[in-house]
């Protein structure tokens, strides 16, 4: 059964600059609805935490193709309260990946919110939509071609264990790199 684009749905914390922040700037482009209350989460959505104890998966993209993908946009600084608050929808983990916006260039895991919905679409099998989501930013593409070779092993798995095993793999080599 063919597959249309997914909806992206973001809940805003109002904690950041409204300048900076990437979340806003997806939703001013057309790209994603905001929402600010937790109940309106759809119940079979998948919550991008990065607390949660399971891996976004390609095995995930039928409930982001059916229910949506939620990202929860927060300040990193206030990020704990918000993360460990979340619990509707299907709470994942995006694996180890490196951030190209401005605030957290190669940093690891520090991700703005549309770096984790882009990477999160590029995993599911969405790249196209992922694409597009970074194209709205002057450094949107360089995260999707800094992260491409991780990207794509990723979206081979077949499971979120998978997406652990191959992430240590990565993790283990990039750590010995730096």
């Amino acid at each position: 059964m063919p597959v249309g684009p997914p909806k992206i749905i973001i809940y805003h914390a109002n904690q950041c600059d409204p300048k900076k922040c990437t979340g806003l700037r997806v939703v001013r482009q057309g790209r994603a609805v905001i929402i600010r209350d937790f109940q309106r989460i759809p119940h079979g959505g998948v919550v991008l935490n990065p607390v949660s104890r399971i891996a976004l998966s390609p095995a995930d993209r039928e409930d982001i193709a059916r229910h949506g993908l939620i990202a929860l946009d927060c300040s990193w600084k206030r990020a704990e309260a918000i993360f460990r608050s979340s619990r509707s929808g299907k709470q994942r983990a995006l694996p180890y990946l490196l951030a190209a916006n401005p605030t957290n260039t190669y940093k690891p895991v520090k991700l703005s919110t549309a770096e984790a919905l882009a990477a999160a679409l590029y995993i599911t099998g969405f790249r196209e939509q992922a694409e597009d989501m970074m194209s709205v930013f002057k450094w949107g593409p360089t995260f999707l071609t800094l992260n491409e070779a991780w990207l794509d092993a990723y979206s081979q798995c077949a499971s979120s264990t998978e997406v652990v095993a191959v992430q240590s793999d990565i993790m283990a080599s990039h750590t010995r790199k730096v």
